[in-house]
Parts: C-alpha cells; structure tokens; sequence
C-alpha cells in the first residue's frame, strides 16, 4: 500500500525531479537534493532558483544558500501539531512530513484502544529524532519515553512538544544508546505496550556506540520483543536504508508477534506534488496492530 501525503497549509511539495526536491515550509520555499526524483522537473529554472533556501553538495562540501531575510528558525503548524524547523549542516530541517500518515495512524489506533486498558498506555519511541511520532503518541491516557542518542535531537523534540502545549505531559525524554537503554529496561522489568523504531543505517549513541542496521536490527527486534507487555496494542517500523524492503520489516514483525492477534500492514510513504498527482517517495514502513 501506498499512504501519500497532500499539500497542506504550511507544507506542500511545489516540484521534483533532476535529483531534487522543491518544498515549501511555513512561508519560506527550498530546495533539496533528493535522490528518488528520477523523472524531470516540471517547473522551469527560474522557479527553482527563487528558492529563500537551496542545499548545495559538491564533492564532499554541502552548505546551505538562504537569503538574508530568512530566519535561521521558524515554526509550521503540520497535523495536528507545531514543529520548529531549522537548516542543518546534513540537509534536514528537523521534519519529515511524510511522517504525517503514521502520526495519523498511530492517534487512530491509540484512540479506537483506549478504554480496553484501565491503566496508562505505555508507548517507547527508539531512535525518537525530533519527536513527530512521540507528539503523536502523547494523550492523557498514554506515557511516552522517548529515546535518541542525540541530545540536539531531543532538546528539540521537547521543544516540539512544548510548542505542540505538550510541555507538562507524560513524555520520559532519554538521550541513550537505543540497545543499552534497552537492555537496562529489560533488567528493570519495564514493559511497553506500544513499540515505535525509526533505525538509520548508520549512527553512533552518545558515548560513542556503533550503529550499523545490517549488525544490529536483529539485536534489535530481540530486545523489543522482550520489553513488549502482555497486552500490545501496535508496532511501528519506518525505514529510509537504501535496497531494504518493507517486506523486510515484515518478516520480523511476523516472528516477533507470532503469540499475538493482530495485523500487519507495509508498505511505502510518499508525498503527493501540489499541482499534479505525480508521487515522491520517501520511505518504507511495516506496523502491526492488535485485534
């Protein structure tokens, strides 16, 4: 299944193709490199070249072009929440709105759940970013912890959720290695009814600690399985490696919740061009929910 993201009022895909993405957030437009668009631009040169914003890459050197009355921050209303985007020197802006239709999703499964427990829902995002899904997950009758090995991406996220009026809710903010925090969490008895991944291909913790996708996802799946509670309610996987398949994704969701009723959906996010129907893609995902 394809789950596609339409233009909305502080977001819109204007344009895509050459290697390249042209965006609007908020106010301010810009442009990206994007190595899925393999199809010609629609829009011509002078339309991409009154970007506020353009990432460049030359060999190894990337910088940013952005013009002197652009902000060096500003915040978008997207979903049903307030993010703070900001250039970074690896492209991204702290927002993958794609995103959106898990965030949706995750809301509707919690909301169609919420009286089978007579107890908070227990919710872990791994490899947490900037908090999109965290946000999504946080309600009065949920505690979210929230885990990411760096502490730039988590003071941001808790600005998220701050601008989000999340500021006084349930959220546990952890700046950890994902498998060491997990491995704690199991000594600790600690269970999750809900499981949240988003696993780079490669990243370090905040000691230094290796993440490779290809030697530690296995590891991964292992350790979620064992702080799972009794009583899943969903499991979540995104993925952006290049050459991995959903399929993938699918296979392990299907061993780990092999004691438990429920249904498992993959499939690709895209986002939909405003002035056609043309898709861009921008990701893979696997969930698996309770019956």
């Amino acid at each position: 299944m394809i789950e596609k993201i339409k233009k909305q009022k502080d977001y819109e895909l204007i344009d895509s193709g050459d290697g390249q993405k042209l965006e609007r957030y908020g106010s301010y437009t810009m442009s990206r490199p994007d190595p899925e668009a393999l199809w010609k631009k629609k829009k011509n040169i002078k339309f991409w070249q009154d970007a506020d914003l353009t990432f460049t890459r030359t060999g190894s050197r990337s910088k940013w072009n952005i013009k002197k009355d652009v902000q060096s921050d500003w915040t978008i209303d997207y979903g049903n929440f307030k993010f703070s985007i900001k250039p970074t020197s690896f492209k991204h802006i702290g927002l993958f709105p794609e995103q959106l239709a898990n965030w949706q999703w995750i809301e509707s499964v919690i909301e169609k759940n919420k009286s089978k427990y007579n107890r908070p829902i227990k919710i872990i995002n791994l490899f947490a970013y900037t908090g999109g899904a965290t946000i999504a997950s946080s309600f009065d009758y949920t505690e979210v912890c929230h885990v990411d090995g760096s502490k730039t991406a988590v003071a941001w996220a808790r600005l998220n959720a701050e601008l989000s009026g999340l500021k006084e809710s349930k959220i546990r903010w952890i700046v950890d290695d994902v498998i060491l925090f997990l491995e704690r969490e199991i000594k600790r008895g600690n269970k999750y009814d809900a499981i949240i991944m988003d696993p780079p291909s490669f990243g370090h913790g905040p000691k230094d600690e290796l993440w490779k996708i290809e030697e530690h996802f296995i590891k991964l799946m292992d350790l979620c399985k064992k702080v799972l509670s009794d009583e899943p309610l969903f499991v979540l996987i995104n993925g952006y490696t290049a050459g991995y398949s959903a399929i993938a994704y699918e296979n392990n969701l299907q061993d780990m919740m092999e004691n438990n009723k429920g249904k498992i959906e993959i499939g690709e996010l895209a986002i939909e061009e405003s002035d056609s129907k043309r898709l861009l893609p921008c990701g893979i995902f696997a969930r698996w929910e309770r019956i």
